[in-house]
């Protein structure tokens, strides 16, 4: 678990994504130990989170929930916001690839950038890790001010299938490090 000022980043783990799948808000929520929006997450968020499928996370969960976090308000009723996503456990390249979201009525108080900041840490903290991505369309003004509170630079483009072009921001760990000195 990580704490920031007002989140504590609770690890997403198996038996949460499991209740999730299966529609069931109660053991979600038990699970979770904290309570979920009425509309969020559902399975169709989830579906869009994880590229892998359920089969593949069942398969090795220490790999595919490597570094999620659900968002929980640390003041007040314990209530999930949001979450914190890598795509994974890195690969040979050292490269995590980074994706957050935060629920409709937790919008537009800095929790994005509060829980990516202190998870992204954590990621160039860990062995291996070389550097953290973020993609986005150009368009994207709240994800574009959660990267650029996060260091990161453009690196390279890529094409949405329907949108159009998308951005890739990296920081890496050489550049964290010089940062904090």
């Amino acid at each position: 678990m990580l704490l920031t000022p007002r989140l504590e980043l609770a690890p997403i783990t198996l038996p949460v994504v499991e209740a999730i799948l299966a529609e069931d808000r109660a053991r979600a929520e038990q699970s979770a130990g904290a309570a979920f929006p009425a509309h969020w997450p559902c399975r169709s968020l989830l579906e869009q989170s994880f590229y892998l499928s359920i089969d593949d996370v069942r398969a090795d969960p220490h790999t595919r929930l490597w570094g999620d976090h659900l968002m929980i308000l640390r003041e007040g009723k314990r209530r999930v916001v949001g979450s914190v996503i890598f795509n994974g456990r890195p690969g040979f390249d050292g490269v995590a690839e980074l994706g957050y979201g935060v629920e409709e009525n937790a919008q537009r108080r800095g929790l994005a950038s509060e829980a990516t900041q202190a998870c992204v840490a954590w990621a160039l903290e860990q062995d291996g890790v070389q550097a953290i991505r973020a993609t986005t369309f150009p368009w994207h003004r709240a994800s574009l001010k959660v990267i650029s509170r996060l260091g990161m630079v453009p690196v390279e483009t890529r094409e949405h299938d329907v949108l159009g072009e998308m951005i890739v921001f990296e920081v890496r760990r050489s550049a964290a490090i010089a940062n904090a000195a």
